[in-house]
């Protein structure tokens, strides 16, 4: 079974994939809904309000970087799931640093290979690379 930070990173990429399909949904109520389908404790449920937080209020910071650190896929080319991981995983190594780089990109990688696929993983560690260079 998950831990409770991989579950709560889970619960964070279905409320911001919500919310990249439909902009004017409340995010508080986004995350209700599907922490009732998820959350079983009070830390999954804080951790993935952080991470939801901190992507909406940096989210132009966490595109340029994506877009500076992708040589090949422009932002609005990639898959909606894979842009959404790599914005969770770059607020975790710039902006929140609450856990080491390469647990963040591990997380990562295995979020987009369950969600997107095995390309998707190898995408995102490329991407997540780059970005870690940089922080390091």
């Amino acid at each position: 079974m998950a831990g409770p930070r991989h579950r709560a990173r889970e619960l964070a990429l279905k409320v911001l994939f919500q919310l990249e399909h439909s902009p004017g949904d409340d995010p508080e109520e986004a995350l209700a809904y599907h922490a009732a389908e998820e959350a079983d404790s009070a830390e999954i449920l804080r951790f993935a309000r952080e991470l939801v937080g901190g992507v909406l209020e940096h989210q132009a910071e966490l595109d340029a970087t994506i877009r500076a650190a992708s040589r090949n896929w422009k932002l609005e080319q990639m898959g909606k799931v894979d842009r959404i991981v790599l914005r969770i995983a770059i607020y975790e190594i710039t902006i929140s640093r609450s856990v080491p780089v390469r647990a963040a990109i591990n997380e990562s990688i295995e979020l987009a290979k369950t969600f997107s696929g095995e390309e998707s993983g190898r995408f995102v560690n490329g991407v997540l690379g780059k970005v870690a260079e940089s922080v390091a």
